[in-house]
């Protein structure tokens, strides 16, 4: 429930304090660039800022269907594809693990930084259920163990602590290997350079940059703030300046043909 009114409340703002990384789109777009034509399950979808990279990517060959259970995310992802013409979509308000599509039905279903919201082998029974033969599922998200050298995991207090979403490596290939007919095709790890002020980092936290901070309680919250501007202030002599690595993961998995099983 927490989560659910975290992202209504930060609908709004939610491109403005996020970050989007184009690297496993190109990925994606050259993993599948040989498809005439893509049907596209995108689950999650939020606000839009990664669909619109998708299609941008993908072009006219591309059919999205867009998914998420907040209907704020939704609303704002229709304004803004609707300001830059985009009509190759379609959106549904619906949960991760009872996707309203048919059976064997589309090319890829895609989650980027949402997986953590679901319950795990339930989507991955709902996305083995709607891909077709050969299709793909590609599950891009920080790992429980990359979320400890992200600047907020590490010099914000608590952080790292209350992220108790955040999925292990060994506990994903564990669940997919518990789903019959997936297989995991590669796992690509995608590291970024990130250089902020640190008043764009104090803000991005006022805001709720990420829905961890939707877990703190107020006064939690207030007091790691303030030790969250020590740390930096201790740990980086330029405060316009403070560069970390960032750190995903991104897993190709594909559905073989009932033949290749």
């Amino acid at each position: 429930m927490e989560s659910y009114q975290h992202f209504s409340t930060i609908a709004k703002n939610y491109t403005e304090v996020r970050t989007l990384d184009l690297d496993p789109i190109l990925y994606i777009k050259n993993k599948i660039r040989n498809l005439p034509k893509i049907e596209m399950v995108e689950v999650g979808c939020g606000d839009g800022r990664y669909s619109l990279e998708l299609i941008r990517a993908l072009g006219s060959k591309l059919h999205l269907h867009c998914i998420d259970t907040n209907p704020e995310m939704i609303k704002y992802l229709q304004v803004l594809f609707v300001r830059n013409k985009i009509n190759n979509f379609k959106t549904t308000k619906a949960s991760a693990e009872n996707l309203p599509v048919e059976d064997n039905s589309v090319d890829c279903v895609i989650t980027l930084n949402a997986i953590h919201h679901f319950k795990l082998s339930e989507f991955l029974e709902e996305a083995s259920r709607i891909l077709i033969d050969d299709g793909y599922l590609f599950i891009y998200t920080r790992l429980q163990s990359q979320n400890l050298n992200h600047i907020f995991g590490k010099y914000f207090p608590l952080f790292y602590q209350k992220e108790t979403r955040l999925y292990g490596l060994d506990e994903l290939e564990d669940t997919l290997n518990g789903i019959s007919n997936l297989q995991i095709q590669s796992i690509k790890s995608f590291r970024y350079e990130r250089c902020r002020d640190m008043n764009r980092l104090i803000h991005q936290a006022q805001y709720h940059h990420y829905s961890t901070f939707s877990l703190y309680s107020e006064k939690e919250f207030e007091q790691s703030l303030n030790e969250f501007k020590q740390n930096l202030k201790k740990n980086f002599k330029e405060p316009k300046n403070i560069k970390w690595n960032d750190e995903y993961s991104l897993l190709v998995i594909n559905k073989p043909k009932k033949n290749n099983l």
